[in-house]
Parts: structure tokens; C-alpha cells; sequence
């Protein structure tokens, strides 16, 4: 029998999401006209979300101010959801050839216009929170 500690057990699902986002780009070739399979899929898990949220309103963030805002997401899962954001065009890298390396992150304009939405979201889940969370 094989037990598991906290960390570990975060690592197995940081690793599992990480190689879902690798092929998460691919349209679902069983559903390739469904918006939830291959839009909302996209962005909406937690980690996403939560970066988003921060990055809203910010003109932009390094990567350790996200890491900071965000203290529970692992270091490969902060990267990887980063790197998925900007291919899916939400997000905008900036990779600036100093010493030591600077990079930082913002919404594109795609992104911004999602913020709304999101915000709406948000609100739903405060009002019902208790209802859902019994």
C-alpha cells in the first residue's frame, strides 16, 4: 500500500494537469463545435481564474508577484497555467533580457473583455456560496 502525503499528492495532480493542458490546444475532435469543451475548458479551472482575477486591473505582474498572490499553487503549475493563458491569447509575456531576469505578465485585450464574466460569476458564487458549500 502506497501512501501519500499532502505535497505529494498535489505534485501527481500538478503533473496530471499539466500534461492535460499539453493537449488541451487540440480542438475535442468528438465535440469540435462545443464551447464548453474547447473555450471554457480553457480558462475555466481555479488556478486560472485566480490568475486572471489578479492580473485585472494591474497594468502588469512579474511572476513572483503572482506567486505571492497566489501562495498555494505550486511553481510548475503557476508556469504551466501561465504558459496555457498566453497560447489561449488571455494573457501577455513580456520577457525582458536583463540581469537578473525580469518578466511580466497582463491581460490582452481578449482577456480583459472576459473579466466581466468572470466578475459575474464571482458574485454568483458569493450569494449562493452557503447553498453550495453544505
Amino acid at each position: 500500500m502506497i501512501i501519500y502525503n499532502y505535497y505529494s499528492l498535489i505534485e501527481i495532480f500538478d503533473t496530471f494537469k499539466a500534461n492535460l493542458y499539453a493537449d488541451m490546444k487540440e480542438l475535442d475532435l468528438k465535440f469540435p463545435t462545443c464551447p464548453i469543451r474547447n473555450v471554457l475548458g480553457r480558462f475555466a479551472d481555479k488556478w486560472s481564474l485566480l490568475i486572471l482575477c489578479n492580473l485585472q486591473g494591474k497594468d502588469k505582474m512579474r511572476y513572483s508577484e503572482l506567486k505571492n498572490a497566489i501562495p498555494d499553487i505550486s511553481q510548475k503549475m503557476l508556469t504551466c497555467t501561465l504558459k496555457q493563458l498566453g497560447q489561449n491569447n488571455l494573457i501577455n509575456r513580456v520577457a525582458f533580457a536583463e540581469i537578473p531576469p525580469r518578466v511580466e505578465y497582463s491581460l490582452t485585450e481578449m482577456g480583459t473583455s472576459l473579466m466581466p464574466i468572470i466578475g459575474n460569476m464571482i458574485e454568483w458564487a458569493q450569494v449562493h456560496f452557503e447553498e453550495v458549500t453544505k
